[in-house]
């Protein structure tokens, strides 16, 4: 019977290193879990942390593409409210005659030098001239028909007339030239 004491005891010995090394097991399992679940919080902190980087990182452009925007069009406003004065001034020569020129020499000077200081303003702040000449071809992108004409040696869609400058600010366009366009059938 001494024999069936040793069984007895070495069960013993193993049910209590099983359920030692089940217990061991569960703090596992539980531990590997727990890190399971700390990585998976990770990563979500993680992928989170990366959006809000490239929201930043977005907005920063943003707000650059706007400050140069601004910079650039910020005054369109008053250039096109400038465009009239130009206008104006350049009528005003164009309708001098050689007669007045000679009696009001001081003034017609005057008035070239200021259209000359307005054209460098321009320039200065990148407004450019927009100049079509009689012949070139309609662009609907940079002209503005005024009216349509059939003019004989003139084919359809060329510029018969300009009736008024246009002008660029930078790449974009303030006011079209305002040109009259052959309506002139193709033959």
């Amino acid at each position: 019977m001494a024999e069936p004491k040793n069984e007895d005891f070495l069960d013993d010995i193993a049910t209590a290193e099983a359920e030692e090394l089940a217990e061991e097991l569960a703090e596992i399992s539980e531990e590997a879990l727990e890190l399971d679940a700390l990585r998976a919080e990770r990563d979500e902190l993680k992928d989170k942390f990366m959006r809000a980087l490239a929201d930043a990182e977005n907005a920063r452009k943003r707000g650059e593409k706007a400050r140069r925007d601004a910079e650039q069009y910020g005054g369109s406003r008053l250039a096109r409210d400038m465009l009239p004065v130009y206008d104006n001034m350049k009528r005003a020569l164009e309708a001098a005659t050689d007669e007045q020129k000679e009696v009001a020499a001081a003034l017609i000077e005057g008035v070239e030098l200021t259209m000359r200081a307005l054209r460098d303003v321009f320039q200065k702040h990148g407004i450019q001239i927009v100049s079509p000449q009689v012949g070139d071809r309609f662009d609907p992108q940079m002209h503005e028909a005024m009216f349509e004409a059939p003019v004989p040696g003139t084919k359809a869609g060329d510029i018969i007339q300009v009736s008024a400058e246009g002008f660029m600010l930078h790449d974009r366009l303030l006011r079209p030239a305002q040109v009259g366009v052959s309506s002139t059938p193709a033959s």
